[in-house]
């Protein structure tokens, strides 16, 4: 039972075609690709807050003086 041949596969998409008809597949591939894009976009919008957060905690430097030194 090797793999399947090319005939095979063009009638899985026939039998698919003819149940579930072509408006209602390109309907979800629409859906499916806007869940990749807002996906992808979701990604990167914690890209971008991770990015935020590293560069506020880099780079400052506490000002002050020391009044009473603690004893440990």
């Amino acid at each position: 039972m090797g793999s399947f041949s090319i005939w095979h596969w063009l009638i899985v998409l026939l039998v698919v075609l003819l149940i579930f008809g072509t408006k209602k597949l390109r309907n979800i591939g629409s859906d499916l690709g806007g869940a990749v894009k807002g996906f992808k976009e979701g990604m990167a919008g914690v890209e971008d807050e991770h990015a935020k957060i590293d560069s506020k905690e880099v780079g400052h430097t506490l000002e002050g003086e020391v009044k009473e030194k603690s004893k440990s």
